[in-house]
């Protein structure tokens, strides 16, 4: 998926949010990346808000941050 042209303010802040909790964890991107079993580059381009991550991938990156999905949803609607 190419990155978007335009940051998508609530992308921004589900970004953040995900690279709080990989820090929290003390993971860099790539360890990330081979945790999630994800490319560390599109998982950069979306803790910039550069990407908009489907269903499928919040759910993933949830668990493997060990959190849930609907916090942290709640918590970009909360920052609104």
């Amino acid at each position: 998926m190419p990155k978007r042209a335009t940051l998508d303010r609530d992308a921004a802040k589900f970004g953040a949010l995900v690279r709080n909790l990989r820090q929290a964890h003390g993971w860099t991107l790539i360890q990330f990346g081979r945790a999630a079993k994800m490319n560390p580059t599109y998982l950069g381009f979306l803790e910039r808000g550069q990407n908009i991550p489907s269903l499928t991938v919040i759910l993933h990156l949830a668990r493997v941050l060990g959190a849930k999905a609907s916090d942290l949803i709640r918590q970009v609607e909360e920052e609104g």
